[in-house]
């Protein structure tokens, strides 16, 4: 129950230690969680990340270890920040050359990078004020990862944010629909054309926040998500559900997105939980 396809391992570790992150990685082998992909969102961070989930997954016991380590997966890519967008080719460099060691014998984890992302376009961070020649660069790092994706034949994690159109275009251009809109922010119509384009969608704790006066439109679209397209994140650290909203986020936490968005569609938890997993299996490849 409550796989999480959404957070980031590496900043918990930094900010708690790797013993808080194997109590969390504990928690979750202890709710039968089948699955948990934690993101990159920088070139060089893959192994970093790797290297505190075996310190994390050292201080369990082997029955725990070995449930935790089957269940934990990992993605690789560049967040739109200005300094990566601006040294986008380099930054590709080095995102790629992580991804060949730590696909290599002998590696930590050499079958489980099974993503590329979170990428993407965000303008809210990068709109007003962001000029014309960032903007391209943004677009540009962004399909040199879609054109990643699709030389390694694995699904992307997108961050789209106030960019809709321009999200949608560039992977028009690419002609690459596979994997994730995560944290989807938008209309049913927008949620409509991503699906249309084969995409799945991922919801957060943000979805708790919802105001009452926009409840009908959340619940209208929570509900037009296809069973076989709807997936669950936390985000963690960010973004921790109601009752928790304005903790530090932890994977543990998603249960009350789970509860949140059960009673919305009107089935169980556990019905949500065993969808979830099987568009995890079916999207990620995973083993049985």
């Amino acid at each position: 129950m409550f796989s999480d396809t959404h957070f980031h391992f590496g900043y918990l570790a930094k900010s708690f230690g790797v013993n808080f992150c194997a109590d969390i990685l504990k928690t979750m082998v202890s709710t039968d969680a089948r699955f948990g992909l934690d993101i990159g969102t920088k070139p060089c961070d893959l192994l970093s990340r790797q290297e505190y989930a075996k310190e994390s997954l050292d201080l369990l016991g082997k029955e725990t270890r070995e449930k935790a380590k089957a269940m934990l997966y990992f993605s690789a890519g560049i967040w739109p920040a200005q300094e990566a967008i601006e040294q986008r080719t380099v930054c590709m460099a080095t995102l790629e050359d992580e991804i060949k060691t730590s696909q290599k014998k002998g590696a930590l984890f050499p079958e489980k990078l099974i993503a590329i992302g979170e990428c993407g376009l965000d303008h809210h961070w990068n709109g007003e004020g962001f000029d014309t020649t960032l903007l391209q660069g943004e677009r540009e790092l962004f399909l040199m990862q879609i054109e990643l994706a699709q030389k390694l034949a694995l699904p992307l994690i997108i961050h789209s944010r106030d960019a809709f159109e321009e999200t949608i275009s560039c992977l028009d251009d690419a002609g690459y629909h596979n994997g994730i809109i995560h944290c989807f922010s938008y209309t049913k119509e927008a949620a409509e054309a991503f699906l249309n384009r084969g995409w799945y969608l991922a919801f957060g704790g943000g979805t708790t926040y919802t105001k009452k006066r926009n409840m009908a439109e959340m619940e209208a679209l929570l509900r037009f998500v296809p069973d076989d397209r709807l997936l669950l994140e936390t985000d963690a650290p960010y973004l921790a559900p109601v009752p928790l909203r304005g903790k530090q986020n932890i994977p543990p936490y998603i249960s009350h997105t789970y509860e949140f968005i059960a009673g919305i569609r009107d089935i169980s938890v556990e019905t949500l939980c065993r969808n979830v997993d099987i568009n995890c299996k079916k999207l990620f490849n995973l083993p049985d």
